[in-house]
């Protein structure tokens, strides 16, 4: 964050500078505490060299965010995945927890870089136009956009990813190679309607909440908020998010991991089949790990996607400074 503009917006101690009064209503507290999901400033619209650098500050601190937390939480995914699949009491097998986790590392990575990229912009964008007052619809907005523009990456990148968790492949190669072979390039965005069903909702209520928590928080402790506080956050929003969408996330799983059966022929059959074969319990398979998944996950995504933001945006702010 830009340490001068920081400090003048806080304590009125120094003269506010051109960019600080080019804010609409920038006294307002709400304002002031909403600039970006956590450090990086927001400037006026019409500043190139800004924008630029906060969709490249975006596009790595949301990247290395996703990298780590699927490389360090993988095992849990795979056996939610596999708990979600799983029929009339099917056994769940404990091995192979890591199968298509590199696969996995090298689509998360420019996806989440994807997300940040769109999700950053178009939230700063939208907290200019509305009223202060319409901050979540801003959010709720912005991660829905994200994570559709990101699913062009992101639904292939799964495919593959949950195929091989349930043993259907031993590489990632093989994977994309033969489900294009039997199912045609569409196979690698089987359940591409489920997926958007799924993670629009999430996208959108996980960092709605989880920016709203921060703002309510920063107000109520007048005060920026440390590395732990954001990971305690970011582990709500997670868990909150988790559970609401856990039945969607099943019959996601499902339509993805069918292959070329086509047991299921689309979202609404899915589940009715479901309900009819299995009751309603079964969309609500895997929960448990899923919240521990991303509970945990949410506590070390938005934990490391605040401090490297941060970091990026010192350097910035050193470098303008030396310049």
């Amino acid at each position: 964050m830009d340490r001068g503009i920081a400090s003048s917006s806080r304590d009125g101690s120094q003269t506010a500078s051109p960019d600080v009064l080019a804010f609409k209503n920038i006294k307002n507290p709400i304002k002031k505490q909403i600039n970006s999901c956590g450090t990086i400033c927001v400037k006026q619209d019409d500043d190139p060299c800004h924008l630029l650098r906060l969709l490249y500050e975006s596009l790595i601190a949301g990247g290395l965010a996703g990298l780590v937390v699927e490389a360090a939480l993988y095992p849990i995914d795979t056996i939610k995945t596999r708990v979600q699949v799983a029929r009339d009491g099917g056994k769940i097998i404990w091995k192979g927890l890591y199968s298509g986790l590199g696969g996995n590392l090298a689509g998360v990575l420019p996806a989440s870089a994807l997300f940040f990229g769109v999700y950053e912009p178009t939230k700063q964008k939208l907290l200019k136009v509305l009223p202060e007052n319409f901050s979540a619809v801003a959010h709720l907005a912005a991660g829905a956009l994200g994570g559709a523009v990101s699913s062009i990456v992101r639904v292939p990148t799964e495919v593959v990813k949950q195929r091989m968790q349930t043993g259907q492949f031993a590489s990632a190669p093989d994977a994309v190679r033969l489900i294009i072979a039997k199912e045609g390039f569409g196979g690698m965005y089987a359940g591409f309607g489920s997926f958007l069903l799924r993670d629009l909702p999430f996208d959108a209520l996980q960092f709605c909440v989880y920016e709203q928590l921060r703002i309510g928080y920063k107000l109520a402790a007048r005060r920026d908020l440390n590395d732990p506080e954001n990971a305690m956050l970011g582990a709500v929003a997670g868990a909150v998010t988790g559970i609401l969408t856990t039945p969607l996330d099943v019959i996601k799983t499902r339509l993805m991991v069918q292959g070329a059966g086509n047991q299921y022929k689309g979202v609404s059959d899915c589940v009715k089949t479901i309900l009819r074969e299995e009751g309603s319990s079964a969309l609500w398979k895997g929960m448990g790990p899923r919240v521990l998944w991303i509970g945990i996950g949410g506590s070390i995504f938005f934990g490391v996607l605040e401090k490297t933001k941060q970091i990026l945006s010192d350097q910035s702010s050193q470098k303008i400074h030396k310049a």
